[in-house]
């Protein structure tokens, strides 16, 4: 073998070694159709969302839900969801939009990243409810049929963090840590080049994958059991996840609000994990029922098909033949 082949391999092959492990980061996180950005962040959101309201329309439809309920729900939930996603992040990150180098115009850009999750809950699950309760329906069975749902629609979202490379944990020497460029390294770090780091998204997204699998299960079990899960579902999920979300929340090193050492974040979690459970525990101790229609709140067919019945029961009774009326009066003196 020529001298200068053997050196030129012995070359790439130092170089391929002093190259760090781990998982690498995306050059980029956007793309141009002419003038139009595509932004990755917001195609994982999507994607998300569409895998979420395809799913929950199938298992709301296989719980006896109508088709069309999942997506109206979603038209409004999705947009209030994310309104208060971008609200809960801009409030427990004030730093960066009210502090002294603030910058208020940031506000409305999501696509640069910062979604909390609690305030996309809070804002589609209010949003939602008040569609269902203007249609008679009752939460618990949707609740239930979206409840897995939305941890793959989570898992599918977090894959955004990676494409902005954000959101990463402490370092790590763990052959699975993530490399970040410079530029979206913690200002004023020191990290030596080449240092990696936990991957937080991945392990949120894996976590919340195995959750989803779970809360099927759950589900299941539940119904082969009593018959019903009865809204039950929903607050496992909370329990899930932020059972979760408090071990990798700690390893984040990004910039947070903190109460008594602990971010923000995690209080929230914490508070948010008890909810869960004792809602769990207070619906668990009612009568469970999957009916999808609120009692005495029946939709257009049902109260059509009601108002017949009772005027047919009502012909059959009030216009009674004189005949048959002295007859019964006649029977109920012999006893």
């Amino acid at each position: 073998m020529p001298v200068t082949t053997l050196s030129a391999m012995m070359s790439a092959m130092s170089v391929t070694a002093a190259m760090p492990a781990g998982i690498p980061s995306p050059s980029s996180g956007v793309w141009y159709i002419g003038p139009i950005p595509v932004r990755a962040y917001a195609l994982c959101i999507l994607t998300g969302v569409f895998v979420a309201v395809w799913w929950s329309d199938r298992r709301y439809r296989a719980r006896g839900g109508r088709p069309e309920v999942v997506l109206d729900v979603a038209i409004v939930a999705v947009p209030a969801g994310i309104v208060g996603a971008r609200l809960y992040h801009v409030l427990s990150s004030p730093d960066d939009y009210f502090g002294p180098n603030g910058d208020l115009s940031r506000i409305p850009q999501t696509w640069l990243g910062g979604l909390g999750i609690w305030g996309g809950i809070a804002g589609g699950v209010l949003a939602g409810v008040l569609l269902l309760r203007h249609r008679g329906l009752r939460v618990a069975p949707l609740a239930d049929a979206v409840a897995p749902t939305l941890l793959v629609a989570q898992a599918i979202g977090r894959l955004g963090n990676w494409f902005n490379q954000e959101l990463y944990g402490s370092p790590t020497t763990l052959p699975w840590g993530l490399r970040i460029d410079d530029a979206h390294l913690p200002a004023g770090s020191t990290y030596p080049p080449g240092t990696l780091f936990h991957p937080t998204f991945l392990y949120e997204a894996l976590w919340n994958l195995a959750g989803a699998v779970l809360l099927v299960w759950i589900g299941r079990r539940m119904v082969a059991r009593s018959g019903v899960t009865g809204g039950r579902l929903l607050w496992i999920y909370l329990m899930v996840y932020t059972a979760g979300r408090v071990w990798i929340e700690m390893l984040r090193i990004d910039e947070a609000e903190t109460v008594l050492g602990l971010r923000l974040n995690v209080w929230t979690s914490i508070v948010i994990f008890l909810v869960g459970a004792i809602g769990l525990a207070l619906v668990s101790r009612r009568t469970l029922s999957d009916a999808i229609e609120r009692p005495g709140r029946e939709t257009g067919k049902g109260r059509s098909e009601d108002d017949s019945a009772e005027a047919d029961s009502s012909e059959d009774v009030s216009p009674a033949e004189p005949g048959t009326a002295a007859s019964t009066a006649h029977d109920g003196t012999d006893e």
